[in-house]
């Protein structure tokens, strides 16, 4: 990385879970963050981020209006004067069987977790390529590697970031900007919080490691992917699944 000392992240879906580990995890690492959720959301990740002595701020974001995204972050390169780190983690999920998936369940799906991530990662490789340097951090799924029943909307967003990302990362190689993937599998988060019981149990049978991830877990990976220490990483996969795929 070039120009100032002090890098600016953003972070979107900061709110909570693996975003929110996210944020966390960079402004330890020296990171201005910019924490986006929607409707301020993320004000709770920004208070930990400054109460551990790191810098965050707070942003308005839903990921689906482009004109949005586009103005956080020319406000950004404006106030701040740069954007060295893209984390696209916004997501939602709307679970049902192929038979029974509503259209709206399925466009939905796509517009948050596909084509929200493409109007993010347009929005900052204008800077990025400006000042020759970026981190272009996109948050996948176990699931669009390997499918699952009940899943097809969702695994069809995610399995699209991974073709999404690993082209971005041909096109801007040659600017000194990465573009990673980071694929989490089964996360204690609130989406596996309906896990009870032996519904649980089969879960984590699935896993080598025997155990769900943390977000700390899916955050460090991140932390990694951002530093300089990731330099010469680009298009690749980063699976934090315990193993549950390989």
């Amino acid at each position: 990385m070039t120009g100032s000392t002090e890098r600016v992240a953003i972070v979107t879906g900061a709110s909570r879970g693996i975003g929110r580990a996210v944020a966390e995890a960079l402004g330890q690492s020296g990171h201005l963050v910019v924490a986006a959720a929607r409707e301020r959301n993320a004000e709770g990740t920004v208070e930990a981020i400054t109460g551990a002595g790191g810098r965050a701020e707070v942003a308005t974001l839903d990921v689906t209006d482009t004109e949005a995204v586009s103005d956080l972050v020319g406000d950004v390169v404006k106030r701040l004067g740069r954007v060295d780190v893209l984390v696209a983690n916004a997501g939602i999920a709307r679970d049902q069987l192929l038979l029974r998936l509503k259209r709206e369940d399925w466009d939905q799906v796509l517009a948050t977790n596909l084509t929200g991530v493409f109007s993010c990662v347009q929005a900052v490789l204008r800077p990025m390529v400006r000042q020759r340097s970026g981190r272009i951090i996109t948050i996948s799924s176990v699931v669009g590697q390997m499918g699952n029943a009940g899943q097809a909307n969702y695994a069809a967003s995610k399995a699209g970031l991974i073709g999404f990302t690993k082209a971005v990362a041909k096109e801007v190689a040659s600017r000194g900007i990465t573009a990673n993937v980071v694929a989490p599998g089964l996360i204690e988060t609130d989406m596996t919080k309906a896990l009870t019981g032996d519904g649980r149990d089969q879960w984590e049978s699935l896993v080598p490691l025997r155990r769900l991830g943390s977000p700390a877990d899916v955050a460090h990976a991140v932390s990694f992917l951002a530093s300089d220490g990731a330099a010469y990483i680009t298009g690749q996969v980063v699976g934090v699944n315990g193993g549950m795929y390989m």
